[in-house]
């Protein structure tokens, strides 16, 4: 079972709250959130109570300000740790058009360009077969982050994002 703690200002300080399972709503816990301790365990923190907003997927580490985890401000509603992901496989299958429609491609390792390694311009569906992954907006790991686990995923708005764009993606693994 994984742990986190949530601070409200940078560097660890200002009110706090320990979570040890998923919490669908922090509001009662802390305004805002500027620094976070993933004591075990990965985790997907969501702007929005509910699993929702922007999403940004950590594993064990410090983090003493809300940009050490890309975070686009200091806004953390909902969380919930990452489980049963961790194997011996990882595969993803990506589409260039819904409902698992027009050029496929697989892999089963990290991607750091879509475009570069696919010739994708866009993913609209995608199916994960072994582990679970994290998309990037942007290349190189960057931009707003989407969890995936294994499943299938008809359209990109169901994996919460708000354009097809998939930049790079990296598979999670054990910590």
């Amino acid at each position: 079972m994984g742990k986190i703690a949530f601070f409200e200002d940078k560097n660890f300080e200002g009110r706090s709250h320990e979570c040890s399972t998923d919490c669908p709503d922090l509001r009662s816990y802390f305004g805002r959130c500027n620094s976070i301790k993933v004591e075990s365990g990965c985790w997907v923190l969501y702007e929005h109570h509910n699993y929702s907003g922007n999403q940004y997927v950590l594993s064990p580490g410090e983090y003493p300000d809300h940009q050490q985890w890309m975070g686009f401000n200091d806004s953390i509603k909902s969380c919930r740790s990452i489980k049963n992901v961790y194997g011996k496989s990882w595969k993803i299958r990506f589409y260039e058009k819904k409902d698992f429609a027009g050029q496929a491609a697989e892999c089963a390792e990290d991607c750091a360009s879509v475009y570069e390694a696919f010739k994708f311009q866009e993913v609209h569906s995608s199916v994960v077969m072994d582990g679970a992954w994290v998309l990037y907006e942007e290349p190189n790991y960057h931009g707003h982050q989407y969890f995936l686990e294994r499943g299938e995923y008809h359209n990109y708005t169901d994996w919460g994002a708000t354009s097809p764009a998939v930049g790079s993606f990296r598979m999670i693994t054990e910590f």
